[in-house]
């Protein structure tokens, strides 16, 4: 069975995080049945009387456990049917967040996700549990993390409401910490944050395409970089559909393009994130047809009756056929951010960065002074 100090040494975790480890049994986060999903993919049932041995290999490997479905609605073991609402984070992306945030000695620390305590924990350990305030949506799920904390000797300040709001109670913070993924960065998390406090979340405008975001707050902004992929559950009250739908097709214009869908797509994040500033809400997926023809589907986030476009590859052609619909010619403005991205030498993820302002979050390239 592994260990901490396994699982620790595994991760790579600095001596730090190790101790506050050490402190906080996983085990007491995680219910008697859940589901893992490991960092290789697949999710898999666990049962702590059933399957003993496997219950407790999952809680001490880098897996995530997903605690909740459809918010409390579902059946926790069901793959199937809706989706996972709440989950202790895998212990290889949780700690690389913490090792980010870089809490100090006594620092005030603002939560955004309380889940199942676990991370409220180890910040109780690392900081004091005085220190900690951990804001949950689901009184629920706050209820069993309390539960859970008070098992494991922790009894930090937790929430009921919705983070986006943080919780100006216990304000200002020297760091903010959110478990959960937002589309934009809400700037009450800036106005309750010390300047010079640092502000850490998984940033993720395009859904499913999040990037771990470290900010530092200075006079009414906060200015930061990206530091890796993260893909998280959405923030509740961030949450949008994600739908592409050909409506209205009779009534769709038709035109051509030189340009070729796959070559858009094979431009990968790097081009996603201009797209977030030069075409806001505008996204776009893949579709591979059996017959070897490629699409690219585009869409409005959050607009299931909104403007749609479509971009088709077929083998020997010469020219790409485009349909749009809509009061946005999405196609129109992807080539158009496509354009800038390669003007300015195809840059990747790490040369953008993100500053946050009351009206709203800005990308910029390579400093911040350079907005897209």
């Amino acid at each position: 069975m592994t260990s901490t100090d396994e699982l620790a040494d595994l991760l790579g975790v600095g001596n730090e995080w190790r101790t506050a480890m050490r402190a906080v049994p996983r085990e007491l986060f995680v219910p008697p049945t859940a589901l893992a999903g490991p960092e290789t993919g697949g999710l898999y049932p666990i049962d702590r009387e059933a399957r003993p041995d496997e219950w407790w290999k999952a809680v001490y490997s880098d897996a995530s456990i997903v605690t909740q479905r459809d918010d409390g609605k579902g059946d926790p073991l069901d793959v199937q049917t809706g989706f996972a609402t709440s989950s202790l984070s895998a212990p290889g992306i949780a700690f690389r967040f913490l090792e980010l945030l870089a809490p100090r000695d006594l620092d005030n620390v603002l939560e955004i996700g309380t889940g199942t305590g676990y991370t409220a924990a180890l910040l109780s350990v690392r900081v004091g549990e005085q220190n900690v305030t951990s804001v949950e949506v689901d009184a629920e799920v706050a209820q069993q993390a309390i539960t859970n904390l008070a098992k494991a000797g922790f009894a930090p300040h937790v929430v009921i409401g919705d983070g986006a709001a943080g919780f100006l109670g216990d304000a200002p913070y020297d760091r903010v910490h959110a478990t959960v993924a937002v589309a934009e960065i809400p700037y009450t998390w800036v106005e309750q944050t010390r300047p010079g406090g640092v502000i850490v979340a998984p940033w993720q405008p395009l859904r499913g395409h999040g990037l771990m975001t470290r900010l530092t707050a200075i006079g009414d902004v906060a200015h930061g970089r990206f530091h890796g992929p993260a893909g998280y559950m959405m923030l509740r009250s961030h949450r949008a559909e994600l739908i592409w739908q050909a409506r209205h097709l009779d009534d769709a214009d038709r035109s051509g393009t030189m340009l070729d869908p796959r070559t858009v797509s094979e431009a990968g994040p790097g081009l996603q994130l201009a797209v977030v500033d030069l075409a806001p809400g505008l996204a776009y997926w893949e579709k591979h047809h059996d017959d070897g023809a490629f699409s690219l589907l585009l869409f409005e986030v959050g607009r299931p009756g909104g403007s749609w476009a479509a971009c088709d590859w077929e083998p020997g052609n010469r020219l790409y056929e485009v349909l749009q619909y809509g009061e946005r010619r999405l196609w129109d403005e992807l080539e158009d951010a496509f354009e800038w991205w390669v003007r300015h030498d195809g840059p990747g993820v790490d040369r953008f960065g993100l500053t946050v302002t009351p009206e709203g979050d800005r990308l910029w390239l390579d400093e911040p002074a350079r907005l897209v």
